[in-house]
């Protein structure tokens, strides 16, 4: 069986949709540069300020949301563990702001047919982070600051800035979905070693 090795990517804010056009899913990629948090809670407030036409607290244009509930810091670090959230939380809400600009997303976990189809019609991508490794990814986090909803605690909007942050390409800006190719060829190496 021939192996083949891709080499890691690097993506470096600004987070433009011209580098989101260069990655594929199943590509690993390093992200430095500034993304901001939000889980459910915080994307339904943004929606109302949105909804009343207030200016958010960050620009959605060319923005990557993590959605993630990091716990408290520990003396000397920016951020607690910092785990991605489970991304279907967010599918009612992401295709609006997709259509408003925003460029990535990082989760964990399927996606609805509607925040695929945004992530195409807009050239974003969706990122995928590894569920259970908030202590690793955390290391990545070199500043974190807390700019809106501070009510919600851990779903509180941050600012991050991040170093060679860890993720894969789960959905690309052309909609190849890493979710469905995996098994698809999983399926047919499987049906090739039998003959």
């Amino acid at each position: 069986m021939e192996q083949t090795t891709k080499k890691i990517k690097r993506l470096d804010f600004p987070f433009t949709k011209e580098k989101l056009k260069g990655l594929e899913a199943g590509d690993s990629v390093l992200i430095s540069g500034t993304i901001y948090t939000a889980r459910d809670a915080a994307h339904k407030r943004l929606t109302e300020l949105l909804d009343q036409e207030e200016k958010l607290p960050f620009d959605l244009k060319g923005a990557i949301i993590y959605y993630v509930g990091p716990t408290p810091e520990k003396p000397g670090h920016a951020i607690g563990a910092a785990g991605p959230t489970t991304s279907y939380r967010m599918d009612d809400y992401a295709p609006r702001f997709l259509d408003l600009g925003q460029s990535a997303m990082i989760g964990k976990g399927q996606r609805s047919k509607e925040v695929m189809e945004a992530a195409v019609r807009n050239g974003a991508v969706y990122f995928a982070a590894i569920g259970g490794a908030g202590a690793l990814i955390a290391r990545s986090i070199v500043k974190s600051q807390v700019i809106a909803f501070d009510d919600l605690g851990a779903e509180a909007v941050r600012e991050l800035e991040v170093i060679d942050f860890p993720v894969t390409v789960v959905i690309d800006s052309k909609g190849n979905n890493l979710y469905e190719m995996g098994p698809a060829a999983y399926l047919e190496q499987k049906d090739g070693n039998k003959r």
